[in-house]
């Protein structure tokens, strides 16, 4: 059954429909993206850095999750993508942050790094575009 789409007294509106539908995308492309970044760079050269291409993994990870709470239905695939994107810019928060003042620790880029400077500040961005959508089809949006 699909969900209200929102207003008074109803619950949150569908976060794969409209504009969401392209979020989820994004969110799919950048899942497989970072992922198989991230395994090309552990299969063949993990000891070169293994806390920037174990960072690209969780990465990869995270994208996924939120991917599948974007495209999912009901409160519990809600509840999934707030926790993924709400861990996603964290994350590209953190590691930016320690990419730009600590270089040293991170020898090659991962998807956060520099705040997704690699991937176009999108890593940057998307978070705040994710929470915006997830707010905007509340039950209260």
């Amino acid at each position: 059954m699909p969900e209200p789409t929102g207003g008074p007294g109803r619950g949150p509106r569908a976060t794969a429909t409209g504009p969401g539908r392209v979020l989820i995308a994004v969110y799919a492309i950048f899942a497989l993206s970072a992922t198989a970044r991230a395994g090309v760079q552990i299969a063949a050269r993990f000891a070169e850095a293994p806390v920037a291409y174990a960072l690209s993994a969780l990465a990869g990870v995270v994208y996924l999750l939120a991917t599948i709470g974007l495209a999912g239905h009901g409160p519990g695939y809600r509840r999934l993508a707030w926790g993924a994107v709400v861990f996603e810019l964290v994350g590209v928060l953190v590691v930016g942050t320690l990419t730009v003042f600590d270089t040293g620790d991170f020898p090659d880029d991962t998807v956060w790094s520099v705040y997704g400077r690699g991937y176009g500040f999108i890593p940057l961005v998307l978070p705040f575009v994710g929470l915006w959508w997830l707010r905007r089809t509340s039950a209260e949006g």
